[in-house]
């Protein structure tokens, strides 16, 4: 059977007022890391500095993460790092902010590396030689405050890079339920339906354990119960807690067992469109369990622990309650154009089939496969299974 490991963060701060751990850090410099405007606009950002004043600890803000994490963006955070040498790296926002800034940790602590000198998986050097890293996500979805994973996008080349790297996993993830009230309720749908795609895919993966499954199992269940409630009543404090709490624990799940084809599939649709990921996830997720559900019983096991008939009909009817459309012709987020799709089709498609996650999917997925899949869900057809 061989050797198996489950890593996640060593601390974990949860619930409401979880920010004010900050105050309690010991060190003595800090780069702040985000995104856009919203964590300045809402004063998380300006509390997150003088908490950390309150620990006598000097910090700066790398602000500017786009929503696509950019290959350059990384490397000018990561030179603003080295000049000012901190100890602690605090990356607060949406998972683009987190994603990035655990890339500009890397090339902080290695200036000397490029970019593709850490594309393969597992090749990442040692870190934490110069300083350690917190996570205070704002959104519930991505669960980079928990994971090995990071994305960054070659904008040039039109790919979104999955990089995978078991000392990128946060040493202190901060979970305030404060900071996604502030979300906009499409963000709140997008991003939610990130989690029970990740927990989906944790709980089929070939690569899953007893130590991922109850993760995976309970992150279904908060999402199906909360989602709906935290997208129609945004200060609802109890959902708000249960779908951070429902993201991080799908993250313990999937950093783990990893993911599948969803999220190879999202990867390059988002690198080729700009369709955000959250949003490719919920649209292509009921796809795929029909698909996978010829290769593994995992759907029928979560299904009778549920109490449902058809959890791809679950997801389809969770997509309809946030106004996410039913395939990506439909979708209004980007500029869908078929003969685009059509034209980008076999390349997005063997890109898709190369990403890391298809090697943890259940079966044998061809690029065939894949070509299908993306069809299935650009038109809204039904799959077809071998």
């Amino acid at each position: 059977m061989g050797v198996f490991s489950f890593s996640i963060p060593r601390q974990i701060f949860y619930g409401e007022n979880a920010l004010s751990e900050l105050g309690n850090l010991k060190g003595t410099k800090a780069a702040i890391v985000t995104g856009g405007h919203s964590m300045k606009k809402f004063g998380f950002l300006d509390q997150a500095v003088e908490l950390l004043k309150g620990a006598n600890i000097e910090s700066i803000i790398i602000d500017g993460v786009e929503p696509n994490p950019s290959v350059k963006t990384v490397i000018a955070g990561a030179k603003k790092m080295q000049e000012f040498n901190p100890d602690w790296i605090v990356a607060i926002g949406g998972g683009s902010a987190l994603d990035a800034a655990k890339v500009m940790w890397c090339f902080y602590e290695y200036p000397e590396l490029k970019f593709e000198d850490i594309i393969a998986v597992g090749s990442m050097p040692t870190l934490r030689n110069k300083a350690k890293f917190i996570a205070i996500p704002s959104t519930s979805g991505t669960a980079s405050e928990i994971t090995a994973f990071s994305v960054i996008t070659d904008p040039e080349n039109h790919i979104k890079y999955p990089i995978v790297c078991g000392d990128m996993v946060p040493d202190i993830a901060i979970l305030d339920p404060a900071i996604p009230m502030k979300m906009p309720a499409h963000i709140t749908a997008n991003t939610g339906m990130d989690v029970i795609c990740h927990a989906l895919e944790a709980l089929v993966s070939i690569a899953k354990t007893n130590f991922t499954e109850p993760y995976a199992v309970r992150a279904i269940e908060l999402v199906i119960a909360n989602l709906p409630v935290a997208y129609k009543e945004p200060t609802n404090l109890e959902a708000r807690e249960n779908m951070h709490e429902a993201s991080a624990l799908a993250g313990m799940a999937f950093t783990n067992a990893s993911l599948g084809l969803v999220h190879s599939l999202a990867h390059k649709i988002g690198g080729e469109f700009g369709v955000t990921h959250g949003l490719a996830n919920a649209i292509l997720l009921p796809y795929l369990v029909e698909y996978n559900r010829q290769f593994t019983d995992r759907y029928d096991y979560i299904e009778n622990l549920l109490g449902v008939d058809d959890i791809a009909q679950v997801i389809r009817d969770l997509n309809v309650s946030l106004s996410i459309p039913a395939s990506f012709k439909d979708c209004i987020e980007v500029d869908f154009n078929e003969t685009k799709f059509i034209e980008v089709l076999d390349r997005m498609s063997q890109r898709a089939f190369d990403d890391p996650c298809t090697l943890t999917n259940p079966g044998d997925p061809t690029v065939a496969d894949v070509k299908m899949l993306y069809t299935a869900a650009y038109y809204g057809n039904p799959i077809t299974k071998r």
